[in-house]
C-alpha cells in the first residue's frame, strides 16, 4: 500500500497540461449534470469543478458570464456526490422510509466564480439552456428540496432565487449564526451542528499548551468578522492575549489579484500560534506564495479540516504540516467506504466525473466524442488507490452533513405523506403533483437519528453543540497528507473532562524540536513577579524581584507573597525561612559591655561608700549631711545594677521592674540631690539668728523631700501598672532573620510622664545648686551638684531622639547606656573630688586646715 501511495505521489506531481487540454473541452460542453430519476427528486449544487483563468491579468468588468477558461476537477468534493448516491440508495432499499416511493437526484456543479453561481440554478429551474425567468419546460416537477454549499455565500446567492418559489433549501456547509433569521431566508435550513463551543475548544487548547500570545486570521466577510470578535472575547477572558487580528480580503474574484496586492506583514509577529478561520486553503495559499520563509515557524489552528478546500495542495502540505484542526465528531457510516471502493465509471457510466477521474489518475483513454473512457486503464483501479490528500475514503464533515440532509428530506417527505394520507386519502392518489413549499412544516419539526445514533435537527433552536475531534496534519510521506486524531473537546462533559489531548502523538511543524512556545514575555522565574508594561497587553510584561521579605515560589507569579512575621525571605526570595529568636543576652557584645560597665560602676560606688564610712568623722564627710550622702551613694549603687534587668530573656517580672524600678531609684537619687541643695541654701540664706524660717532647718524639713517625691513616683507607677503595664513583646522587623524578644513599655504616656517627672526634679535640683554655687564654705559641693545635674539633663535630652531612632536590641542598649551615663555623672562629679581629698590630700581634711582657710578668707575680706 505504501508503495502504491508513493507511486501515485510521483504520478500526481507530473505535469498535467496534456490532461487539462484533453478534458477541458469535454467538461465545458456538458452541463455538469448527474441525474437519477425517481418518484421524488432531491437537487444538489456541489462545487465539483473550478475554473482557473489562463491569464493572470483579467478585466472582471468585461469578462463574459459564460466563459470558463480552464476547468479543473476538485476531486475531494466529488465525495459529496458519492455520499448523496449512497444515502439515496440506502433510503430506496429501506422499506420503512417512503415505501412505494423512490428517491432520485439531480446534481449540478456550482461554478467557481460567484457571479456565475446562478447559471446552473436557472438550468435546473427552467430546463432551458438560456435564462428565461418564470418559464419552465418541465411538465411535472418532482423536486422536493435542494442541497447547497459548501460556502455560505453560494447558498445565500442561490437562496435569493429559490426563496421566490418558497423552495426548501438545505445548506450542508458550516453553521452560520448570523443567518438564522427566518425572515431573511425563510426557506433555508442548516443541517450542520452549531459551533458555538468551538471558541471554548480553541481557548482550552491555548490554555493546555500555555499559548498566551496568539494571532487571529480570517477572511474578510461577516462570518469571519463575527468569529474574530467572539474568539477575542473568549481568549481574553482566559488570559490569552491577541498578538494581531487581521482579515484577508479577496480583490475582485481572483486569487492572482490577491497575491499581487495583499501584503501579510503580520506573519513577522513573535506569535508562533495563529488561528485561521474561513477559507483556510485560500489563506494558506497566499501565505505560501508571498511569505514562504514563515511556513516552518508557525502552528496553524484551524476550524475544520483544510483538505477539500485546497488550491495548491502539495505546497500546502508543507505549509500545514503540524497544524491542529477542529472538526465536528461523527461516527463512521457503515458501508460507505465499501460503496466508494466499488464506485467506477463502469458501474455508473452516466457519471461524467468518474470518467474524468479515471482518465486523469489511472491512465485511461478518453473519447472526446462522448467523454467516456475506453478499456485501457490500470488493473483493479479504484478511488481507494488515490492518496489521502487527494481523496478520502472516510466520510468528511461536509459529506456527513450531505448524508444527514438527504435523510432529513426523506423523513420529512415520509411524515408529509402520512399526514396527507390521513387527511385526504383519495386526493393523495395522484402523487405526480408535488408542491415543495408543503414540506416546510415537516422540515422545521424533523428530528431523527441516523444510522450512527446522531440526532439530525434542522431547527436551529433545538440544535445542540456537538463533540469536536482535534486532528494533527502530517506531511508524511512527503507530498501525502495524514490526518491523525490527537484529541477531543466535549462541551457537554464535566468541566475537567471536556478537553483531552495526546501530546506524544502530535508532530509539530518543522523547526520545533519540542512543544512550541507562543508567549509575548517569558514567564517570571520564582523570586520575581510580573510588572505589566504600559500600553501593552497583559501578556507582555517585565519581571522584577520581589520586595523585601516577600517571596514567589512559582513560575509566572503575578504578586509576591509576604512572609509571616515569624519568617523571613531567603536570598533568592523563593522560600520563607523561620526567624531565629534572640534577645539582649549576656554573651552579646552589647550585653557584655554594658554588664561590665554596670558591675564596674556598682563596685566603684561600693568602694566610695566604704571610703566615706571609714572617714565618716572627717570634716569633708560631715560638711554635707552624711545621711543624705549615704542615701545617694546606696541609691546610685542600685541604679548601676538596674541595667542588669534589661539583659537576658525577658519575663513578666523583669519587664515590670525595668521601668518602674528605674523610675523609683532615679526619683530617690534626684530627690536626695534636691534635698542636699536645699539644705545648703537654707543653711546660708535662712539660717541667720532671729529668723523664724530657721526652724525649718532645725526641724529637718529637707529630709521630707525624699519620701514626698518618692511617694509621687510610686503613685505614677501604680497608675501605670493599673492601666497598661509593661509586657513581653516581639520585634520581628528590626533585625533581618531574627525575632527579638523584649519588653514593651505598655503605656508610652506613663513612661514619658515618668521621664518628665524626673526631668522636673533634675531641673529643680540644678537651679537650687546653681543658686548656692558661690556660697562661702570650705566644702561647699553646690557647684559640683550643679554641674552634675547639667550633665544628667544633657544625657537624657540626648537620649530621647536617639532612643526613637533605634529599634530592637540597640534601643534597649541605649536606655541602659543612658542610665549608666547619668548615674556615673552624678557619682564622678560629686564624689570623686571628695575621695581625692580624703585619700590623697588628707591634710586638707582637718579642723586646723579649715580654721586657717577661714582666717585667710577674713583677712582678704578686711583688705577689701
Amino acid at each position: 500500500m505504501l508503495f502504491s501511495c508513493l507511486f501515485f505521489t510521483w504520478l500526481l506531481q507530473m505535469p498535467t497540461l496534456i490532461w487539462t487540454f484533453a478534458t477541458s473541452s469535454c467538461l465545458s460542453e456538458s452541463e455538469y449534470l448527474l441525474h437519477h430519476d425517481g418518484t421524488v427528486v432531491i437537487g444538489a449544487f456541489f462545487p465539483i469543478l473550478k475554473s482557473l483563468p489562463v491569464s493572470e491579468t483579467i478585466d472582471w468588468k468585461t469578462l463574459s458570464f459564460d466563459i470558463d477558461n480552464v476547468l479543473e476537477m476538485n476531486v475531494h468534493n466529488y465525495q459529496l456526490v458519492l455520499t448523496m448516491l449512497f444515502a439515496i440508495n440506502e433510503i430506496n432499499l429501506n422499506s420503512h422510509i417512503l415505501p412505494n416511493t423512490s428517491l432520485g437526484l439531480e446534481i449540478y456543479n456550482v461554478p467557481y466564480l460567484q457571479r456565475n453561481a446562478l447559471r446552473n440554478v436557472f438550468y435546473w429551474l427552467t430546463g432551458l439552456s438560456t435564462f428565461i425567468p418564470n418559464y419552465s419546460c418541465r411538465k411535472n416537477s418532482k423536486s422536493a428540496a435542494t442541497l447547497t454549499g459548501i460556502l455560505w455565500k453560494t447558498s445565500e446567492n442561490i437562496g435569493t432565487v429559490l426563496d421566490l418559489y418558497k423552495f426548501p433549501q438545505i445548506t450542508f456547509g458550516p453553521f452560520d449564526h448570523d443567518q438564522i433569521d427566518r425572515k431573511q431566508f425563510p426557506s433555508l435550513y442548516q443541517v450542520a451542528p452549531k459551533d458555538t463551543s468551538l471558541l471554548s475548544g480553541i481557548a482550552s487548547l491555548m490554555l493546555h499548551f500555555n499559548w498566551t500570545w496568539v494571532g487571529l486570521l480570517s477572511t474578510d466577510d461577516h462570518r469571519g468578522a463575527q468569529f474574530l470578535s467572539d474568539l477575542r472575547k473568549v481568549l481574553e477572558n482566559n488570559t490569552v492575549c491577541i498578538a494581531f487580528m487581521e482579515t484577508v480580503s479577496l480583490w475582485g474574484e481572483s486569487l492572482n489579484s490577491l497575491q499581487t496586492h495583499y501584503q501579510m506583514h503580520i506573519l513577522e509577529s513573535s506569535a508562533n500560534v495563529i488561528v485561521i478561520y474561513g477559507s483556510i486553503a485560500f489563506i494558506l495559499t497566499v501565505i505560501k506564495n508571498r511569505h514562504s520563509k514563515y511556513i516552518t515557524k508557525k502552528v496553524w489552528v484551524m476550524n475544520s479540516k483544510w483538505v477539500g478546500q485546497k488550491f495548491e495542495q502539495y505546497t500546502m502540505l508543507e505549509l500545514s504540516h503540524g497544524a491542529l484542526s477542529f472538526s465536528h465528531h461523527h461516527g463512521e457510516i457503515f458501508g460507505f467506504t465499501n460503496f466508494v471502493h466499488e464506485a467506477t465509471p463502469f458501474k455508473y457510466p452516466e457519471d461524467i466525473f468518474l470518467h474524468v477521474l479515471w482518465n486523469k489518475y489511472f491512465n485511461c483513454s478518453l473519447l472526446q466524442s462522448d467523454c467516456k473512457i475506453i478499456e485501457k486503464c490500470l488493473p483493479n483501479s479504484s478511488l481507494e488507490l488515490l492518496p489521502g490528500n487527494i481523496f478520502e475514503m472516510i466520510m468528511t464533515e461536509e459529506s456527513y452533513n450531505v448524508y444527514n440532509a438527504v435523510y432529513a428530506v426523506a423523513h420529512s417527505l415520509h411524515e408529509m405523506t402520512l399526514s396527507q394520507m390521513q387527511v385526504q386519502p383519495q386526493a393523495y392518489k395522484d402523487r405526480t403533483m408535488l408542491f415543495p413549499w408543503q414540506l416546510h412544516p415537516f422540515l422545521r419539526n424533523i428530528e431523527v437519528k441516523n444510522s450512527v445514533g446522531d440526532h439530525v435537527v434542522l431547527d436551529w433552536k433545538r440544535k445542540t453543540d456537538t463533540k469536536y475531534d482535534i486532528f494533527n496534519v502530517w506531511n508524511f510521506p512527503t507530498g501525502l497528507s495524514l490526518l491523525v486524531k490527537v484529541g477531543t473537546f466535549a462541551p457537554s462533559a464535566p468541566k475537567e473532562e471536556q478537553f483531552s489531548i495526546s501530546e506524544h502523538i502530535i508532530d509539530w511543524p518543522i523547526g520545533f524540536t519540542e512543544t512550541p512556545h507562543s508567549v509575548c514575555s517569558e514567564s517570571c522565574s520564582p523570586g520575581f513577579r510580573k510588572v505589566v508594561l504600559e500600553s501593552k497587553p497583559t501578556c507582555c510584561f517585565d519581571c522584577t524581584p520581589c520586595p523585601d521579605n516577600e517571596i514567589s515560589n512559582e513560575t509566572g507569579a503575578v504578586q509576591c507573597v509576604k512572609c509571616p512575621e515569624t519568617h523571613y525571605a531567603n536570598a533568592e526570595k523563593r522560600h520563607c525561612l523561620k526567624k531565629t529568636v534572640t534577645f539582649l543576652d549576656y554573651n552579646d557584645p552589647w550585653g557584655k559591655g554594658l554588664t561590665l560597665m554596670s558591675l564596674g560602676f556598682s563596685a566603684l560606688t561600693t568602694l566610695i561608700i566604704g571610703v566615706f564610712v571609714n572617714h565618716r568623722d572627717t570634716p569633708i564627710v560631715k560638711a554635707n549631711n552624711r545621711s543624705l550622702t549615704y542615701i545617694l551613694l546606696i541609691t546610685l549603687a542600685l541604679c548601676f545594677l538596674c541595667p542588669l534587668l534589661f539583659i537576658g530573656h525577658p519575663n513578666t517580672v523583669t519587664c515590670i521592674m525595668q521601668q518602674n524600678l528605674f523610675g523609683l531609684l532615679f526619683t530617690v537619687v534626684l530627690s536626695t540631690v534636691l534635698a542636699k541643695t536645699i539644705t545648703v541654701v537654707m543653711a546660708f540664706k535662712i539660717a541667720v539668728p532671729g529668723r523664724k524660717l530657721r526652724l525649718l532647718l532645725i526641724s529637718q524639713v529637707p529630709n521630707f523631700i525624699i519620701p514626698v517625691c518618692t511617694l509621687i513616683q510610686v503613685c505614677l507607677s501604680g497608675i501605670w501598672l493599673g492601666t497598661f503595664p509593661p509586657f513581653i513583646d516581639m520585634d520581628a522587623h528590626s533585625e533581618y532573620g531574627h525575632i527579638i524578644i523584649l519588653c514593651n513599655k505598655g503605656s508610652a504616656i506613663a513612661f514619658y510622664c515618668t521621664l518628665a517627672y524626673l526631668g522636673v526634679m533634675a531641673i529643680g535640683s540644678y537651679l537650687m545648686a546653681f543658686l548656692s554655687r558661690s556660697l562661702p564654705d570650705t566644702f561647699n559641693e553646690a557647684k559640683f551638684l550643679a554641674f552634675s545635674m547639667l550633665v544628667f539633663c544633657a544625657v537624657w535630652v540626648t537620649f530621647l531622639p536617639v532612643y526613637h531612632s533605634t529599634t530592637g536590641k540597640v534601643m534597649v542598649a541605649m536606655e541602659m547606656f543612658s542610665i549608666l551615663a547619668s548615674s556615673s555623672s552624678l557619682l564622678i562629679l560629686i564624689f570623686v573630688p571628695k575621695c581625692y581629698i580624703i585619700l590623697f590630700r588628707p591634710e586638707r581634711n582637718t579642723v586646723h586646715h579649715i580654721r586657717d582657710e577661714r582666717h585667710d578668707r577674713s583677712k582678704n575680706l578686711l583688705k577689701t
